[in-house]
């Protein structure tokens, strides 16, 4: 009789261990189920953002320039989990901005400004309407790419993500289909800008493809991923070791970091002329990755221009907004860009400045 219960006994623990580990496992289903449902509304909520932006960009410069969002193609992926795929190797299919100022002469050649967006998954937002303004006064012709990664565009693409690696590529096709399909753009007068991210961007380009742009302006760039890594959260590295990114940390792999990094590539400058600011007090690119690159272009002999501004109010954007001091600096800019690409219209005070981005106040 007491084997029967022991018989018993040990059924009843058996059963009772699988319907908990039944109801853990559809637990786990349920909660991974509804993880998946927030992160698709996430990205369904960002398209819509993006949407309403979009609209805000006409209403913004849509007096002076010609909006326009075009498609198009860059490199294929750094990586595809399915290498058998029908679309294996396909390029990427990305958008970009188009502005071009409405009294220009399409009879004419014009320089045209690469513009690639910050952030590690952000997007060309209207933030940046005041700029497009200023250097469509100078009538520059401007593209701002979308490139992989960008947020606003859904799961995928935001997934197709190559910080510091194929996205650079995707830039430099949005220049390229400028000369292939407007034939105002003057291939000789290609300038690049960017800050922050964009700034990462705009250096990697002038590094890998020299003969493309004529001039650069990096804005507090992003310049050692390895440094970047030891001093940001682990939420912030979590977005480049994600299994669809590079899927490795920087400790675990050093040299894909350093790869993707301008402090590390400063020795592939050639002759393209280059200006550099940075701020002591920016709160998201800490001044050391900035003066890592600085040091690693002068230790290579490269010729290249830079101010390291001191606690500017503003921090990270200190002179991408509207104080006094952030216009003076966009004029300094300015001046700079048009040594190479000879504008049109010239922006030399902030006076002119003003008048230009603020509608003539």
């Amino acid at each position: 009789m007491r084997s029967i219960y022991q018989f018993l006994s040990i059924i009843l623990i058996t059963g009772g261990s699988q319907l908990i580990a039944q109801e853990k496992e559809s637990n786990d289903k349920i909660i991974e189920r509804m993880g998946n449902q927030i992160s698709n509304l996430r990205h369904s909520l960002d398209e819509l953002g993006k949407g309403i932006d979009d609209i805000l960009w006409y209403q913004k410069v849509g007096d002076v320039a010609h909006v326009d969002k075009v498609t198009m193609t860059g490199p294929p992926l750094w990586k595809e989990k399915d290498t058998t795929s029908q679309g294996y190797g396909n390029q990427v299919i990305f958008t970009s901005y188009v502005f071009v100022p409405k009294d220009i002469d399409p009879n004419k050649k014009y320089p045209l400004i690469v513009f690639p967006h910050g952030g590690v998954h952000s997007s060309f937002g209207t933030f940046y309407a005041h700029i497009i303004r200023e250097l469509i006064a100078q009538q520059y012709i401007v593209v701002a790419a979308e490139y992989r990664g960008s947020t606003g565009y859904g799961k995928r693409h935001y997934e197709n993500i190559d910080y510091g690696g194929r996205e650079v590529g995707d830039v430099d096709a949005s220049r390229e289909f400028m000369i292939e399909n407007y034939n105002f753009v003057d291939e000789n007068r290609i300038g690049i800008i960017g800050w922050s991210h964009g700034g990462l961007i705009t250096l990697l380009n002038i590094f890998e493809k020299p003969n493309n742009y004529k001039v650069a302006y990096a804005g507090v760039p992003v310049s050692d991923l390895v440094a970047r890594m030891g001093y940001k959260t682990q939420g912030y590295r979590d977005l480049y070791s994600a299994d669809y990114h590079i899927g490795k940390t920087a400790y675990e792999d050093v040299a894909e970091y350093k790869r993707r990094s301008p402090a590390y590539n400063a020795h592939k400058l050639k002759n393209t002329p280059l200006l550099i600011h940075t701020n002591t007090n920016d709160d998201d690119v800490n001044v050391l990755e900035v003066e890592h690159l600085i040091s690693s272009l002068k230790a290579n002999n490269k010729k290249f221009e830079y101010k390291i501004y001191e606690e500017i109010p503003g921090g990270h954007i200190f002179n991408r907004i509207d104080t006094k001091h952030a216009r003076e600096v966009r004029v300094d800019i300015y001046k700079y860009l048009d040594k190479y690409l000879d504008s049109p219209r010239k922006i030399r005070t902030v006076k002119e400045l003003n008048k230009a981005s603020y509608k003539g106040f």
